[in-house]
């Protein structure tokens, strides 16, 4: 579609493909259980990234947030110089698919990252173009600072990781896996002091992210829109699914998402 009127056509666009609202709707067989996860439907969570470096590797997650920014863990250490973003793609043993590759103009920390403690455990990477939304690429919403989540809701984390906490393993496919979240005082059963309020926890049901998956989304579904609530940031070094998997709470860093894209 050519554009001659661009206000109306960013506006067409924004609605074609609003934030959390897949083109392509997932399919969640039960709530199953990235470890103990099973391949997504192809282009169901449109906003999900491959972080690769320039031998293809993948190497974390991550989700677009609009046109121009994506939303990863700090830990992931992205260097916008050997790492490029990869959008819409699904099974990466395939040359056929439509995806977009796009380098990073800037990777933006949170000040407070602590990285012995693992907290505010986020980065902010602008990519170098827009990206062109399309039924396979479009962001994801994130959850407002005002946000509650309600006791026993469950959401679903997305990946590449690997596949279990023994085994180098990683699939070709998108994997999934839905996951309850865990209150903090379960969590802090499991991990003591080091869950703070930058943190949520999901998981310890049988099923768990794993390497690989770290900065990828944890979403949850309001209505018929999927929203960001977390980022996959650690757990257990062998991906015990009986452990609470910890991830950066986007209710507590969304002030400084919104602050940081707006001032860049």
């Amino acid at each position: 579609m050519t554009c001659l009127w661009t206000l109306l056509c960013l506006a067409f666009i924004g609605s074609t493909y609003g934030c959390g609202t897949p083109a392509i709707k997932p399919t969640i067989s039960n709530y199953n259980r990235i470890v103990n996860g099973e391949s997504a439907v192809p282009g169901s969570w449109p906003w999900q990234v491959s972080l690769q470096d320039g031998n293809n590797f993948h190497f974390c997650g991550g989700s677009l947030i609009n046109q121009n920014w994506v939303v990863t863990a700090a830990h992931c250490s992205v260097s916008p110089s050997r790492h490029r973003v990869v959008l819409g793609e699904y099974d990466r043993s395939s040359s056929s698919e439509q995806v977009q590759v796009k380098t990073i103009s800037r990777a933006i920390t949170h000040p407070y990252w602590n990285a012995n403690i693992i907290n505010y455990d986020i980065t902010l990477l602008k990519l170098s173009s827009p990206v062109q939304l399309n039924s396979r690429i479009s962001p994801v919403c994130l959850a407002a600072t005002s946000d509650v989540l309600p006791l026993g809701i469950t959401c679903v984390t997305t990946g590449w990781g690997r596949l279990s906490g023994s085994s180098n393993a990683t699939p070709a496919k998108l994997q999934q896996v839905a996951l309850p979240l865990v209150t903090v005082d379960d969590c802090k059963k499991y991990w003591g002091s080091r869950i703070t309020d930058v943190m949520i926890c999901g998981g310890s049901a049988g099923a768990s992210s794993c390497q690989g998956d770290s900065g990828g989304p944890l979403v949850c579904q309001k209505g018929n829109t999927w929203t960001l609530i977390g980022i996959v940031s650690w757990g257990t070094s062998n991906c015990n699914v009986r452990a609470p998997g910890v991830y950066a709470r986007v209710t507590k860093l969304r002030s400084w998402i919104d602050q940081t894209v707006a001032t860049n």
